[in-house]
């Protein structure tokens, strides 16, 4: 095991008659790699977070809420209800008008058993086609920051794992040298003096 001594700060960048021009290319390396990786992390994940925060905010102000009603009864037997909200859910087709006028029908997912004429209310976008629910506000600020986040991380990866392949490389060329010097002094080192 070798000894090693305290740890100095900076010492790559410090006046060394030991230190080679690898210690200051590799310093360098790590300092850079660093720099673009938080650089590239943070950028990318504020311009993914504004980006999804911006698009979510455009469908709350462009989805408006319609009622579409049943044009024949939907699939299945109803059930009775028991003060409680069932999650059973089945396709019905179903008509709507949007706001422009126009007529539009599709299928939507209301109870089973629900009769012709049920009214069920649904999102549409602006030409009138059928959308899911806008994110609340809180649910946009989450999926943004997920998005954000994810696209932050990812994106930061790529400056690290490139500063790593770079450093590994130099830390191979650095014990080639060491190893073509190990040969070239091993020699004299094995002669018995005196």
């Amino acid at each position: 095991m070798a000894f090693r001594g305290p740890k100095v700060w900076l010492w790559r960048w410090r006046r060394n008659p030991l230190r080679r021009r690898t210690d200051a290319v590799e310093a360098w390396v790590v300092l850079g790699a660093w720099a673009v990786t938080v650089l590239a992390g943070v950028l990318a994940g504020l311009t993914a977070t504004w980006s999804v925060e911006d698009g979510l905010a455009r469908e709350r102000e462009e989805w408006r809420p319609a009622v579409a009603h049943l044009t024949e009864k939907a699939p299945g037997t109803a059930r009775v209800q028991t003060g409680t909200a069932s999650g059973d859910r089945v396709w019905g087709k179903a008509d709507w008008t949007a706001a422009d006028g126009t007529a539009h029908s599709g299928l939507v997912r209301v109870r089973p058993g629900s009769t012709a004429g049920t009214p069920v209310m649904i999102w549409t976008d602006r030409q009138g086609s059928m959308v899911t629910r806008p994110a609340t506000p809180a649910e946009a600020q989450v999926r943004s920051s997920l998005v954000g986040g994810l696209a932050g991380v990812s994106t930061a990866a790529v400056p690290f794992i490139a500063g790593r392949a770079l450093r590994a490389r130099l830390e191979r060329r650095r014990m080639d040298r060491w190893d073509a010097d190990w040969a070239r002094f091993d020699p004299l080192w094995g002669r018995q003096t005196g």
